[in-house]
Formats: structure tokens, sequence, C-alpha cells
């Protein structure tokens, strides 16, 4: 595994757009051979995965009156705060998909480096987090393009939890889905149970110190490294003016149609918004912090149009393979979820 520098002119990006636009870059355009990692750090934002609905998610009045940037990245997994007090890691695996879908395979050398470092009660636990002491301070989500995909999550070293609680506006569903009744008491720093000196470092010094332990060296001079060029930079801006620094991309459209449900499920939540004319849906799309390597539009064709009854919605939904585009999840679920509105 080879590390891949993000920085710009010898210095850190902390500009989170950029940031969250560098896998789709790493995995569909570079495309170095082989296993990369990126590791860095964001400005205060709110990261929204590629499937959710930001006005569901996002406590906008505070977002707006804090300045904290609202992005959205590539994959899927649910909303979250980042700051500078936070790290984002992500594999790059260029060629070879054995692993896809493998959360604890990636989790192992973070897992144990932090055991190293003295956090030993660190585990992976769940679909994709991994936890201390029961708490959760990182969680992980991937995205795939042919043979090739990001893999990666976040690490809350020394996360402002107040701003954080402030600014996600969770499903209510979810945290009752996992028995608790508020963001903070689900999640933790892992600064607290470190060693010293990792304790008591910054979170630019204990990067340094973490990918020291990942790679098992004395010094980042001995790890094997890509750094991005010129040219890289040129493409990725290019990207981000196109895309990734739009509104369009990052805020995306509340479509405002007339019923909105959503239930947590074991492959995430899953939220739909629609409308009804003549007992058919007329209008239909689909939110969540799912994970899926499919089209979840295939999902809302099938339904545009359905007899909105338990058999009509059971029948549309029998044209599409849930499995390959939403998750493993019953049909009758869905039909349930959507009836209940």
């Amino acid at each position: 595994m080879f590390f891949i520098d993000t920085s710009r002119n010898g210095k850190p990006v902390y500009n989170a757009i950029v940031n969250q636009s560098l896998d789709n870059y790493l995995v569909n355009d570079l495309r170095l051979k082989g296993h990369g990692l990126i590791l860095y750090i964001n400005n205060p934002s709110v990261i929204v995965g590629v499937h959710q609905n930001a006005y569901a998610e996002v406590n906008f009045p505070y977002l707006k009156e804090k300045n904290i940037q609202l992005v959205r990245r590539t994959s899927g997994g649910g909303a979250v705060y980042h700051d500078y007090g936070n790290f984002i890691f992500e594999n790059i695996v260029i060629g070879d998909d054995e692993h896809f879908g493998d959360y604890g395979y990636f989790a192992k050398p973070i897992v144990d480096a932090l055991h190293e470092m003295g956090a030993t009660g660190v585990e992976m636990r769940g679909r994709n987090d991994i936890v201390v002491d029961g708490k959760k301070f990182s969680g992980m989500t991937m995205f795939k393009v042919g043979d090739s995909f990001a893999a990666g999550g976040t690490l809350m070293f020394d996360l402002d939890m107040d701003t954080a609680s402030k600014v996600l506006t969770p499903e209510k569903d979810k945290l009752e889905s996992k028995g608790v009744k508020s963001v903070n008491k689900r999640i933790t720093n892992i600064k607290p149970y470190l060693d010293e000196p990792y304790r008591s470092m910054t979170a630019d010094e204990f990067k340094v110190e973490l990918l020291k332990h990942i790679y098992h060296v004395d010094k980042l001079s001995d790890i094997e490294t890509y750094t991005l060029t010129d040219h890289d930079w040129e493409i990725i801006d290019s990207r981000l003016k196109d895309k990734y620094d739009t509104d369009a991309w990052n805020y995306g459209k509340n479509p405002g149609f007339t019923h909105y449900v959503s239930k947590h499920y074991d492959i995430g939540t899953v939220a739909f918004n629609f409308s009804i004319k003549d007992e058919k849906i007329s209008a239909v799309k689909i939110y969540g912090d799912f994970i899926t390597g499919g089209d979840i539009t295939l999902i809302e064709q099938a339904l545009l149009g359905a007899e909105f009854t338990n058999e009509g919605l059971n029948k549309a939904l029998e044209k599409v393979d849930l499995a390959a585009n939403l998750g493993k999840i019953e049909p009758q679920a869905l039909v349930d979820l959507l009836l209940s509105k």
C-alpha cells in the first residue's frame, strides 16, 4: 500500500469541497495501479452522502450562521460533521475489486495503529463503524467504478461535539433503532483513549504519527508516496468548476413532493419523497444513507405510475433488482413504508 500526498505546493489542503472530490479523480482519472491511501483534514463542514436529502439532514440556519460548508460526497452513507479535529482516510484501489464491501479489511490498519497508540478498546462494529467503549468515532463508506473503488471514512480525534450536535439533524427513526436519544450519546473522540504523547498532540501532529504507525516506519520519507502534480490539480480544478463546487451538486434540489416517509433498516435509512395522483405514484425520489454500487433511479422509474396498493407496489418492485440497486431488503418492507404515509 502506497501513500498519495494530496498537498498542493507543499501545503495541506483543508477545503472540504476540494478534498471530497479527490476520490472521484483518483478512481476515474488518475487510476494509479494498486492500493493507495489518502489522509486529510477538512475545514468545518457537513458532508452528506450522495443519496441523501440535505434538507432533511442539516440545520441550515445554524450552518449559515457558523459559516460551515455543505459538501456532497460521491459515495453513500450518512451526514457527518468535519472540522480541524477530524481526519478522513480513503483507500483507493485500482484494478482489483476483491475486497469491495469488506469494511473490516480496510479498517484493520487503522484499528491496529490505534491499538499500538494506546486505544486498545478500538474495534469494528456493525455494518461500517469503528468504535471504542461502544461509542462510534469512525464511520466508513465505499463507491465502486468497474473493477476499482474508494473505501474510507472519518476518524474523530478532537472534533467539536457541540457544533456537530447542533448542525446535524438525523432522522429520529435512525437514532431510535440504535437505542439512543441524541447524537452525542453514540459518538466520541478517540483522543482521550490514547497514550501520551499522542493524547497531547494537535491533529496535524497526530496525523503524522498515525501514518507512521499504519506504514510501520520511523519517518514519512520512508513511505512509498505519489504526490499530486500541477497537471493533476488542473484536472481536479476543472471537475470542481463543472460539478463538485456547485450548489446543484452539494445542496441538491428538495423536490417537495406531497409525502415523505423514512425508516431505518439493516442496510441503512431509506426514505421516499413522493406524490400520488389518481391513486398512482405520480412522482418519487429515494433518499437515504444506504451504500450501493447500483442505480436507485431504476427503482424510482419502476415505482413511477404504480398503483398505490400493496399489490400494485409489490408488482412494481418486482421489476427491479433491489439487492443490486439498493441493498438486501424485501420488497414488502419498502411497500409497508410507502403505505405508512
